[in-house]
């Protein structure tokens, strides 16, 4: 079963309920960016025809494009419904063609077109079952995607060491990084947050989490005897044990 988190202004769309009935798992969160997240690095903003109108006219439009662009995210435009219509119902077509030329040639978005809501969830569905989970020829699972890690910084600047140190977290890039600094203020900060804190920013889930958490925390739980400990004799320990061998 494939995870697909959604944006919880999209419950009224009617797509998270047909998600479900395609058989996937729907995690209601609060976005910063985009609508849907379908895998790992991807980002789907979806858009109504008439609602991509009124977002151009109103100056909305390149703000949500600037923002997905910046996400460091495969972000991906879906346009539901006929947008070949608006050559009869829209007196400037063409600055909507214009928009949109601009969001992919000078942003980087892909744009995809959907006939309605169900053509949409299935649309979603399937990238998230194609890049979530890649089946090796073994038998195995490659989570996608990669990150390329920062270097280490050249200079003094304190929050590029502090995104350096993040970055190199596993599933963590320097983006991922960048926003979890930002929305913790510290790295201090981002290393004493809950789970659920840490879960709820964007390109964050549980298990990217837990994991951050596990490294953390790692060896406070241990017991005294571990490692080397545990072959060597402390105190009235080895006091009683020459006392025994004398």
């Amino acid at each position: 079963m494939v995870k697909i988190y959604v944006d919880e202004r999209e419950k009224a769309s009617g797509i998270p309920e047909i998600l479900k009935e395609l058989g996937a798992a729907v995690i209601f969160k609060q976005l910063d960016v985009g609508d849907y997240i379908p895998a790992e690095g991807i980002i789907i903003e979806r858009k109504r025809v008439d609602d991509l109108v009124n977002s151009i006219y109103e100056g909305r439009f390149f703000d949500q494009v600037k923002r997905l662009s910046a996400s460091g995210s495969k972000a991906i435009l879906l346009i539901e419904g006929d947008i070949l219509k608006l050559r009869q119902t829209t007196e400037n077509f063409k600055a909507i063609e214009a928009a949109l030329v601009t969001a992919v040639l000078s942003f980087g978005l892909s744009v995809f077109y959907v006939d309605g809501s169900k053509h949409a969830a299935e649309l979603i569905k399937y990238i998230a079952e194609k890049y979530q989970q890649q089946r090796s020829s073994k038998g195995t699972y490659v989570n996608l995607p990669t990150y390329k890690k920062e270097r280490k910084p050249k200079t003094t600047d304190l929050r590029a060491w502090q995104v350096y140190i993040l970055s190199s977290f596993p599933k963590i890039g320097p983006k991922l990084a960048l926003r979890l600094l930002q929305k913790f203020g510290s790295l201090k900060s981002v290393l004493n947050a809950q789970i659920t804190e840490l879960a709820r920013v964007e390109g964050m889930n549980e298990d990217k989490a837990k994991l951050i958490k596990s490294i953390v925390e790692w060896g406070e739980q241990r017991k005294p005897q571990e490692g080397l400990s545990k072959f060597l004799f402390k105190g009235s320990q080895a006091e009683n044990l020459n006392d025994k061998n004398r």
